[in-house]
C-alpha cells in the first residue's frame, strides 16, 4: 500500500481528501494500487472531521515516512510552500500542487529538483482548475510548435465583466455581488488587478516556449477602469470586453506575454465564455487552434485536477521529461510591451467620423454615435502603444478627447 500526504487543509486541501474518500475504489482501480491518506499537514486541528486523526504539524513527519510517495501541496503562497515542496522532492516524493504563485515564481527550480531526484512536480490545478490544459500542452500537443496561447484565466473578473455586459451593473456593483457569492475575496486585488491571471500566463508561457517567464516580465493591467458604457458599446459593435491573458511568439524570435482587458470579436469563442468559467486557446503549427473550457476554480474542480496529477504519479516510474522548462538568467527572450500591436476600439468626444478617419486611418464602417455626442469605432489598422499615444495627441490638437481605448482580439 502506498500513502500520500496533503499539505494544507483549506478549501482545496479538504476537497482533495473528500474527493479521494468518495472515489477511493475508482481511483485505486485506475492506479492499480492500494492507496491511503497518510497525513495532513496543518497548524489547525479538525476533531470533528473523519480525517482529524491524520493531522500533523511538522513536515518532518511526512519527510521521514518512506511509504509516502506522493504529496499534494494546497497551502498557497510562496513560503513555506516552496521550502516544503523542495524538501519533499529531495526526499524522493513527487508533488502535485494547485499553487499558481509558487509555480509562476519558483517552477523552474522545483522542476529541476524533481528531475535530479527522479520524481515529478505536477501542477495541472495551477491553471484553470478542472480544465485540462497543462497535460494536453506537454503531451497531446508535444509534436507542435506554439505560436500563441490566449485565455480567460480568472473566473472572478469574467463574472464581473459578464454582469456589466448582461445586467447593466457598474464595476463596483458587480464586484460587490461577486464578493457576496464567494467568487471574490474581501481583498479582490489579485483578481481585479490581473495578478492571478498574470501568474497563470507565466506558467503557460514557460511551458509553451521552454524558458521561465516571471510575473515581473508580464505587462499586466486589470479591469478596475473598465466602464459600463464601454461594455455595452462594444457589444453593439460585435465585441465583448474580457480580461485576456496571452502570449505570442514574434517574428524576431522573442515572445510577448500580456494581461489586459481586450475587445474580443464575437466570432472568437473566447467572447462567449461567461460567468465564472475559464477557457484557454492554443495556436500551434500542427493542430492549428484548440480550445479548452471549464470551471477554472472551486473546491472540487481544483481538487479533481490535483488528484488527477497524483493518480498519474502513482502510475509512473520516473520523471516526465516533457513537462519542464529552463531557468531564465535574463529576459532577453521577452519583447518589451511597446512592441505590442493590435487593432483598437476607440471611444472619443468627436461626433465626426471623417475627422477620426483622418487621424486614425482605416476606421471600420460600423460606428456608433451616442447621446453624449461621442463616437465609438474600431480601427482596422494595428497600432502599438507609441502609435496610440501619437493618435491621442493628434486628436487632442483637433479638440477631440479619447475617452477609452482597448486593443482588439479577433
Amino acid at each position: 500500500m502506498e500513502k500520500f500526504a496533503v499539505l494544507g487543509c483549506g478549501v482545496v486541501g479538504s476537497g482533495v481528501v473528500e474527493l479521494f474518500e468518495k472515489n477511493k475504489a475508482l481511483i485505486e482501480k485506475r492506479c492499480g494500487k492500494s492507496l491511503a491518506l497518510g497525513y495532513i499537514l496543518d497548524l489547525r486541528d479538525f476533531p470533528d472531521r473523519p480525517y482529524g486523526d491524520k493531522v500533523v504539524k511538522n513536515i518532518d513527519v511526512i519527510l521521514a515516512d518512506k511509504d509516502v510517495t506522493v504529496v499534494a501541496e494546497c497551502m498557497g503562497g510562496v513560503e513555506p510552500a516552496f521550502t516544503f515542496v523542495k524538501s519533499c522532492l529531495e526526499a524522493g516524493k513527487s508533488v502535485s500542487t494547485s499553487n499558481k504563485e509558487l509555480v509562476a515564481k519558483k517552477g523552474d527550480i522545483l522542476l529541476q529538483t524533481a528531475k535530479e531526484h527522479n520524481v515529478n512536480f505536477f501542477f495541472e490545478a495551477s491553471v484553470g482548475g478542472a480544465i485540462p490544459i497543462i497535460r494536453p500542452m506537454h503531451k497531446c500537443l508535444a509534436a507542435n510548435a506554439f505560436s500563441a496561447v490566449a485565455g480567460i484565466l480568472n473566473g472572478t473578473t469574467n463574472f464581473i465583466l459578464n454582469k456589466m455586459i448582461c445586467d447593466d451593473m457598474d464595476f463596483a456593483a458587480a464586484l460587490k455581488l461577486a464578493q457576496e457569492l464567494g467568487y471574490a475575496e474581501k481583498d479582490p486585488t489579485a483578481d481585479v488587478e490581473g495578478h492571478d491571471a498574470c501568474r497563470k500566463i507565466c506558467i503557460l508561457s514557460s511551458l509553451a516556449f521552454g524558458k521561465h517567464v516571471y510575473p515581473e516580465s508580464v505587462y499586466t493591467k486589470g479591469i478596475r477602469e473598465v466602464e459600463l458604457k464601454d461594455t455595452k458599446l462594444c457589444e453593439q459593435l460585435g465585441y465583448a470586453i474580457k480580461l485576456i491573458a496571452q502570449v505570442k511568439a514574434l517574428e524576431n524570435g522573442k515572445i510577448l506575454p500580456t494581461v489586459m482587458p481586450m475587445a474580443v470579436k464575437n466570432t472568437n469563442l473566447l467572447s462567449q465564455v461567461n460567468d465564472v468559467f475559464n477557457a484557454v486557446m492554443t495556436d500551434t503549427d500542427g493542430a492549428d487552434r484548440s480550445m479548452f473550457y471549464g470551471r477554472g476554480a472551486g473546491k472540487f474542480p481544483t481538487a479533481s485536477a490535483v488528484l488527477g496529477d497524483m493518480i498519474e504519479q502513482f502510475q509512473l516510474d520516473g520523471t516526465i521529461c516533457a513537462q519542464t522548462w529552463e531557468s531564465a538568467e535574463n529576459t532577453d527572450f521577452i519583447e518589451d510591451f511597446s512592441a505590442f500591436a493590435a487593432k483598437r476600439y476607440f471611444r472619443t468626444s468627436a461626433a465626426d467620423v471623417k475627422l477620426l478617419a483622418e487621424v486614425l486611418g482605416d476606421v471600420d464602417e460600423k460606428t456608433i454615435s451616442t447621446d453624449e455626442d461621442e463616437t465609438v469605432c474600431i480601427v482596422n489598422t494595428e497600432m502599438n502603444a507609441a502609435q496610440v499615444d501619437a493618435a491621442v495627441k493628434a486628436l487632442a490638437q483637433k479638440g477631440v478627447q479619447v475617452l477609452a481605448q482597448y486593443p482588439v482580439l479577433e
